[in-house]
């Protein structure tokens, strides 16, 4: 009998700090650790005065809750699979933050045409598909044809430590890569 194992994941700052997550319960996702979590929004923040978020494949909702904990006023969660979004939803649940919260079960390329469609802008946008999947430039390219991305956003890549990722996607620029092991990295992009 196989067993999944556990990752216990919890906010690492702000006002739901120390409150526990719950991990997607399928090997399908790959939660951000605390180290490339803390990294991330010491990269980006590491607290904000508002902003609005889409944290695109969201698995258990991680990065954009560790956002709204921080002080960012809204975030939109997408994934495509049910028991991620199952999970997203008990996690704004159990913090009381459904009001700042917008959970889509669908694929990223829909979200992104929804989105634009409603007008929305983000000024953080967390990208952690499925590594060697998804091209980071072609998500980038359609958050911008889509006009999803508002001035001065920060849009942050987790990908494969060995994946390429581009120095630039039209007007952005990566301002930053770092490491973490061999075989996790973060690219934040401006």
């Amino acid at each position: 009998m196989l067993t999944r194992e556990v990752y216990i994941m919890r906010v690492i700052a702000g006002d739901f700090k120390g409150r526990q997550l719950k991990s997607v319960p399928t090997h399908k996702t790959r939660p951000t650790t605390d180290k490339v979590k803390e990294a991330v929004f010491h990269g980006i923040g590491p607290f904000f005065e508002g902003g609005d978020v889409l944290d695109l494949f969201a698995g258990s909702g991680g990065l954009g809750i560790e956002a709204l904990s921080r002080g960012a006023d809204s975030c939109v969660f997408v994934d495509q699979q049910h028991k991620a979004i199952q999970t997203i939803y008990e996690n704004i649940k159990t913090l009381d933050i459904e009001d700042r919260s917008e959970v889509f079960r669908t694929d990223a390329n829909r979200a992104i045409k929804a989105a634009g469609k409603r007008g929305l802008t983000f000024n953080y946008i967390f990208l952690d598909p499925p590594y060697k999947k998804f091209s980071y430039k072609e998500l980038m390219e359609a958050l911008l044809n889509h006009g999803l991305v508002a001035d001065g956003a920060k849009i942050v890549c987790e990908h494969d430590a060995r994946e390429n990722i581009p120095e630039e996607v039209g007007h952005l620029k990566r301002i930053k890569t770092d490491h973490y092991g061999s075989n996790i990295g973060v690219s934040i992009f401006e």
